[in-house]
């Protein structure tokens, strides 16, 4: 919550449409910050209903009935998705164009936790996957506190999907979790 915390700024905020992708809130949610900043509305999906779920939804379903969003934030709900592409695929959809994806994600070295847990990130890997997909990387870096990923990227306006960028994906060395 603290990447989010510097990451996310009222110019990102104050009057947009924010969707929170993974919003079920296990250990925590960004909710508090990003309301503080006076955001137009703001839709938690998640795959269950529960504390911070306003619309049961797929991630791999974005933007679905919601209108693409000035801020789309994920904390630690990447590593969750079966399917890491599709979800990926739904919640950079989701953005906005010109706007913001801030993302969380555990990388090798973060222990098995709140199953189903299947995929770990490095920077090289978010690095490889955000350029595929035509981002502009704001800030890429490694979790101080325990191993993972923390992104701020940005559409540009006129963004369209690169060609070739989910074979890039394949090709990008997300690694799956074992037990």
């Amino acid at each position: 919550m603290a990447f989010v915390e510097r990451a996310v700024t009222a110019q990102d905020v104050a009057g947009q449409h924010v969707i929170e992708a993974g919003s079920l809130n296990v250990n925590g949610s960004p909710r508090d910050h990003v309301m503080s900043l006076g955001p137009a509305s703001y839709t938690g999906i998640d795959l269950q209903a529960g504390h911070g779920v306003d619309l049961v939804m797929d991630a791999a379903d974005l933007p679905g009935p919601l209108e693409p969003a000035g801020l789309v934030v994920s904390t630690s709900m990447l590593e969750h998705a079966g399917d890491w592409q599709a979800a990926l695929r739904g919640v950079i959809e989701a953005v906005a164009p010109g706007r913001c994806l801030v993302l969380t994600c555990p990388s090798a070295g973060f222990p098995f936790h709140h199953p189903p847990d299947h995929w770990r990130f490095s920077l090289e890997t978010m690095a490889a996957i955000t350029k595929a997909a035509g981002l502009e990387v704001l800030v890429l870096e490694a979790d101080p506190g325990e191993p993972g990923v923390m992104l701020k990227a940005r559409k540009r306006v006129g963004w369209a999907w690169p060609r070739g960028a989910f074979t890039l994906w394949a090709q990008a060395g997300v690694t799956a979790v074992t037990l």
